[in-house]
């Protein structure tokens, strides 16, 4: 029987390939350049209104460029992901008690490796999206509230709808998404479903060892340094 997370990454990898949106927005900035405190008072709906854009905008304008080079693509989904995606919030949640008992080194480290697991599950797959089967529909949460829901679909090839929706909280910084939910698959559940199993058979240190390794050196790119300070 396939893991929940196994079952998550199928339905994305598969919602992206027929033209979606669903992996970025989980992850992207505002659409043109803002500063810190425009940034601040940005609505979860207009994140993910304005990431849509800018994905969209910069691979339209360069998608051969991307297509070529996945280092590229890596550094710009890097690039937009980081400063609204709260990393280290979902990485705890995913770990749930190991994040109690784990080192300040460990939760570090797993932070790191568990963006970079997503980063090359789905950069790849980004590079061939269109906007015209991702749907964003009308925001209903209460606009003093500090979690939201942001609902959207996208169409399959074959006309099916698939309901994608953004779990985003509000932070100092302004709004940043930390959960998807795919067909009713929460992304952290799955994970740490997954991750509790494997941590008690192995142990955290194992754990995070197995994740470095898959992910292979991480990137020194400019791009992705100047991300990870802004996040």
């Amino acid at each position: 029987m396939k893991s929940k997370s196994i079952v998550a990454n199928s339905l994305l990898v598969g919602a992206l390939a027929a033209g979606s949106l669903a992996g970025s927005l989980v992850f992207a900035a505002a659409s043109t350049p803002v500063g810190a405190a425009a940034q601040a008072q940005m609505g979860p709906q207009q994140v993910v209104e304005n990431s849509a854009k800018r994905m969209l905008d910069e691979l339209d304008a360069h998608r051969a460029m991307y297509r070529k080079d996945p280092a590229k693509l890596d550094a710009l989904v890097a690039n937009v992901l980081l400063p609204n995606f709260d990393s280290e919030y979902a990485a705890r949640l995913v770990l749930g008690p190991a994040w109690r008992t784990a080192t300040p080194d460990q939760r570090k480290r797993f932070v790191s490796a568990f963006y970079h697991s997503l980063l090359h599950s789905y950069g790849a797959a980004l590079v061939d999206f269109t906007a015209n089967r991702f749907h964003i529909l009308p925001y209903r949460g209460d606009p003093g509230a500090t979690q939201a829901t942001v609902r959207t679909f996208v169409m399959r090839s074959n006309g099916t709808r698939v309901p994608v929706d953004f779990t985003l909280h509000k932070t100092p910084g302004g709004w940043k998404a930390w959960d998807v939910v795919i067909e009713g698959i929460s992304y952290v559940k799955s994970f740490r479903t997954d991750f509790a199993s494997e941590i008690q058979q192995r142990g955290l240190e194992e754990v995070i060892t197995r994740l470095e390794k898959q992910n292979g050196p991480p990137s020194k790119s400019a791009a992705v340094k100047k991300a990870r300070r802004a996040g």
